[in-house]
């Protein structure tokens, strides 16, 4: 019995000395608390894209998609977030073709790849990013940017993220 005592005595004292060190302890700092110096994603809104030039990013999307016997749904939005163009490869996921159009609108209106979404959620655990509206928590949306401005985005969807993702970078490269 003494011994029992002796155990919880030792653990209560153990448990005080942990809490009042803890409260004495300055609170972490949140990281979304921070100010940087400068506007991130700050990349200006520039002429919209024309038609040609979706399609050809576009096309070179399909392109690498066809290689790795991908069936993608691929959009193009101008610098607005306006529809440009879309191609829905043969076989393609129907339920994508919404979400290539999201992935597209949601990198020229928040300015950023929408993979900063799904690595602020998933890796950060920044849960905040859900409450914004018009986002899309995944990648394979992709900002087109002309000259330093942005003038639509390229959103591919129907493949698994890293998928979508790199058709969407063969894409946006031949806009550069």
């Amino acid at each position: 019995m003494r011994f029992h005592l002796l155990t919880v005595g030792l653990a209560v004292t153990g448990l005080c000395c942990c809490l009042s060190s803890e409260a004495q302890t300055p609170a972490a700092v949140n990281p979304l608390d921070a100010i940087p110096e400068n506007m991130p994603f700050d990349v200006p809104y520039g002429a919209p894209i024309s038609l040609d030039r979706a399609e050809a990013a576009i096309a070179a999307a399909i392109a690498e998609a066809k290689k790795h016997h991908w069936k993608l749904n691929v959009a193009v939005v101008d610098s607005g977030a306006n529809l440009v163009a879309f191609q829905r490869m043969d076989g393609a996921q129907l339920a994508s073709i919404a979400v290539a159009e999201h992935k597209a609108r949601t990198a020229a209106t928040f300015r950023r790849e929408t993979r900063v979404f799904e690595d602020a959620i998933q890796l950060k655990q920044n849960y905040y990013a859900l409450t914004l509206d018009g986002i899309i928590a995944s990648r394979g949306g992709i900002p087109l940017i002309e000259a330093g401005k942005i003038i639509g985005a390229i959103g591919c969807s129907g493949g698994t993220g890293s998928q979508d993702e790199a058709a969407c970078k063969v894409g946006a490269a031949i806009v550069k």
